[in-house]
């Protein structure tokens, strides 16, 4: 029988190592590592994040990206949505003749799919409806999602498995956390709840403690549980899980905020008969987290995060920087206009792009940099250039 499932790749890096390096690699990155993470040009100094961009998870599925349009040359090969959150990498899969099947209302459409094309599966993973649908198709299925999105799968399904609902910090419109919730529907009874943030996990806490605020529960989780969920039943058993890319302290501190409510609510001695808590913020998250905070210890002018909008662990990023400094988080490095002296950035927990004008004055000498573990190196190559000739600062040979 045909094998229509593969995870492992197709043994092909070697063939497929200079186009990601012509795609993805920077010289003048690889130089600034080498020289102790600094690089100071006329009155302009960067310090970089010693942990920044591309982390394994992102570096495999973009591997087997490439792989698969060589082992697959004359079929047709679509992408079940972004296969991580960066433009640039997935308009680069879009030049390899990859179509990327877009979210609707109603879900994905998968429609244009015949059984003798190859689909690829995301780095976030997809639903369990979505993965069932695809292989009544029975069309060959890449699947790239990240090791550490599947640890948590295992957590959750765990939970449904022992009757606890799965409580999952997260982004509820994000499509690792719609996968990840979706896991408890292969057990009877699955049950989840999705919790953007501590604001939410009072909310929360005030109903599992007292149960006088049910209006409020309803308005705020509705919408982000699963299909019967009834919050006077529901909540008596929790197991507290995470997006993988959400900030490690914020998702610890909601787990402890559980854990003491549930504590008051049926007693301590019995805690462990109703809450359960494993931090499943993937070791690439902490280590860019950890990394830039260490960064922020130094003398900053500003810090510029580079990453998609859309991207969960640059936005981030972006938040712990602005605790602290002025922070730009551009998207791309085409958002420095270096020769008219402006950046585009997107204000921490704003929707929108802004422009700034004359932005690098004569005050910033330091400038911190980090990325997501979606960016690639030549798009922080680029930026660093661009804002060396907003300047008019040559790149020091």
């Amino acid at each position: 029988m045909e094998q229509t499932y593969f995870r492992r790749g197709f043994g092909l890096k070697q063939q497929i190592e200079g186009e990601l390096a012509e795609a993805y690699h920077s010289r003048l990155v690889d130089r600034i590592r080498a020289e102790g993470y600094q690089l100071s040009a006329g009155d302009l100094t960067f310090r970089l994040a010693q942990e920044f961009g591309f982390c394994y998870g992102v570096d495999r599925a973009v591997e087997y990206a490439y792989e698969s349009r060589r082992q697959f040359p004359d079929k047709r090969i679509f992408l079940v949505g972004e296969i991580i959150h960066n433009p640039h990498v997935n308009g680069r899969l879009e030049g390899l003749g990859i179509r990327i099947l877009a979210p609707g209302l109603q879900g994905f459409d998968f429609s244009p799919v015949r059984h003798d094309d190859v689909v690829l599966l995301p780095a976030f993973g997809v639903t369990v409806r979505d993965f069932a649908r695809l292989r009544e198709i029975g069309c060959v299925l890449v699947d790239t999602t990240c090791g550490s999105v599947l640890n948590v799968w295992k957590r959750v399904e765990r939970y449904a498995q022992d009757g606890f609902t799965a409580v999952v910090h997260g982004k509820h419109f994000h499509e690792e956390t719609k996968a990840t919730a979706s896991q408890v529907s292969k057990y009877p009874g699955g049950k989840y709840l999705i919790v953007r943030d501590m604001a939410e996990a009072e909310i929360l806490c005030r109903f599992i403690e007292r149960g006088d605020n049910g209006d409020a529960v309803q308005a705020t989780f509705g919408h982000k549980v699963s299909p019967g969920f009834e919050f006077a039943r529901d909540l008596g058993r929790l197991g507290v899980a995470n997006q993988t890319t959400m900030l490690a302290d914020e998702s610890l501190a909601i787990a402890r905020r559980l854990g003491e409510s549930l504590g008051r609510r049926y007693g301590t001695d019995r805690l462990d008969q109703h809450f359960r808590s494993f931090d499943t913020i993937c070791s690439a998250t902490q280590e860019r987290q950890d990394a830039v905070l260490a960064l922020l210890q130094e003398p900053l002018d500003a810090m510029v995060v580079i990453g998609g909008y859309n991207s969960s662990n640059t936005n981030h990023l972006a938040k712990l920087c602005a605790r602290r400094v002025k922070t730009y988080h551009i998207a791309d490095a085409s958002c420095v206009e270096s020769d008219a002296g402006r950046i585009r950035h997107k204000p921490v927990d704003a929707q929108e792009e802004v422009v700034e004008e004359r932005w690098l004055d004569a005050t910033m000498r330091v400038i911190g940099i980090t990325a997501g573990a979606s960016t690639p190196n030549n798009k922080i190559g680029e930026a660093i250039e661009r804002i060396l000739a907003t300047r008019g600062i040559a790149l020091p040979v």
